[in-house]
């Protein structure tokens, strides 16, 4: 299968929105905290192109009818664009690959079209998340010989960077190699960054002497001064490069997840099983007496991405059992990390004849059943599947024509 996350594994391997009416019909959106006036941005890359950037078209539906990338949408600067929400704003970040990056802000205007607010330069970053009334970015160093990785932290007021600092990720490793953070998520008054080690030396960069080892950097915000690392060694490191591995549910307790794919040498060396492992809220360790193996429960197969559904429920993206190096979806499982269940979905593609996921960039509107995630087909096909977990079932809805499904945004009418 061919994906968009493709570049993401390889280097792994190497070393969205008119105002809704408030209604209870399924397709509206919401934040999971009652907001339901807003629109739904799909982002979606044009078809029979290379390298061109995403448009953002605007949607009140996601369960039906059709959106097309002809003479639509707005386009963006550049390619491998990622997007984030923080209250009624919409960011859009451009990944450089080396080069500088960028950040652009949308927000509705009176019509319930995309307005853009600012567009500035930015360093290239490969993790960002909202910590309260920011946006919080990290560009994190891949050589052994310069150990600092830097932060910024954009205000979703003013639209200005408001402050950056360093983090000395070798020193933060502590064993010769350098911290990689795969994400970043706000919890309570702190930051928690998970990463993962690596050599960063030119030869084997996202290589590890650690494979089984697990790490999250807590930082007390907004000085972005260490708090503690957690660690463990139940599993292999929490999430995946670019890939967030954390989620916070309703009570304030952190679930975070493990996928085997640490390597050396650009093959697997993980010994550890697929699981989700839990920090009860208001602490700053793991629970000894919670883990899920997921690697049990599904035969053999790793977590590629995940999306919470609420309530203790997630939707997650299962790779292929027989490729261990793959972190693509192959196809999907629903869980309950309450009482430790797991599902399989059925009605999805052939796993066969998917190329994308938007798995980076999918939506639930948190209400403890339902997501929604872009899928494109090799006959291409490009529509958003809604998954109901209750039945652990997908069903397919409003189709895009013209382009690939990216990302799936729920962007709120006002802050």
């Amino acid at each position: 299968m061919k994906r968009t996350k493709l570049l993401l594994s390889t280097l792994l391997a190497l070393g969205l929105w008119t105002a809704c009416s408030k209604s209870d019909s399924p397709g509206n959106g919401g934040d999971g905290n009652g907001s339901t006036e807003g629109k739904f941005v799909i982002a979606a890359t044009p078809a029979a192109t290379q390298g061109v950037a995403d448009y953002l078209l605007t949607t009140d539906h996601l369960d039906a009818g059709t959106l097309s990338t002809k003479n639509n949408g707005v386009e963006q600067d550049g390619t491998w664009r990622y997007y984030t929400t923080s209250k009624n704003l919409f960011f859009s970040m451009l990944y450089g690959q080396g080069n500088p990056g960028a950040v652009t802000a949308y927000k509705l205007d009176g019509g319930g079209k995309l307005s853009k607010l600012t567009n500035f330069q930015t360093e290239t970053v490969q993790a960002f998340a909202p910590v309260n009334d920011d946006i919080l970015m990290v560009r994190v160093s891949r050589s052994i010989s310069n150990e600092i990785s830097h932060w910024y932290k954009v205000n979703t007021e003013s639209l200005q960077i408001a402050g950056e600092g360093e983090i000395n990720t070798k020193q933060l490793a502590g064993n010769g190699e350098m911290a990689h953070f795969s994400w970043i998520k706000q919890v309570g008054d702190k930051v928690f960054a998970p990463y993962f080690s690596i050599k960063a030396d030119g030869k084997d960069g996202f290589g590890t002497n650690y494979p089984d080892s697990s790490w999250i950097a807590v930082f007390n915000y907004p000085d972005m001064s260490l708090n503690k690392v957690i660690r463990d060694n139940r599993t292999s490191f929490i999430g995946a490069y670019f890939t967030d591995g954390l989620e916070v549910d309703e009570k304030g307790d952190v679930y975070a997840y493990s996928s085997p794919m640490a390597t050396s040498n650009g093959k697997v060396t993980s010994t550890k099983p697929c699981a989700f492992m839990r920090i009860n809220s208001g602490t700053l360790e793991y629970d000894k007496n919670y883990f899920f193996n997921i690697t049990e429960k599904s035969g053999g197969s790793n977590i590629a991405y995940k999306l919470y559904l609420g309530k203790g429920i997630f939707l997650l993206g299962m790779t292929d059992p027989a490729t261990l190096e793959s972190s693509l979806t192959d196809r999907f499982a629903v869980v309950n990390v309450y009482d430790q269940t797991f599902g399989w979905v059925t009605g999805t593609p052939d796993p066969a004849k998917i190329i994308s996921v938007s798995d980076l960039n999918s939506y639930s509107p948190k209400d403890g059943n339902t997501g929604y995630v872009g899928i494109t087909t090799s006959d291409g096909k490009s529509a958003v599947y809604k998954f109901d977990a209750k039945s652990a079932t997908a069903s397919r809805g409003l189709e895009v024509e013209g382009g690939s499904i990216t990302a799936i945004k729920w962007l709120p009418a006002k802050a």
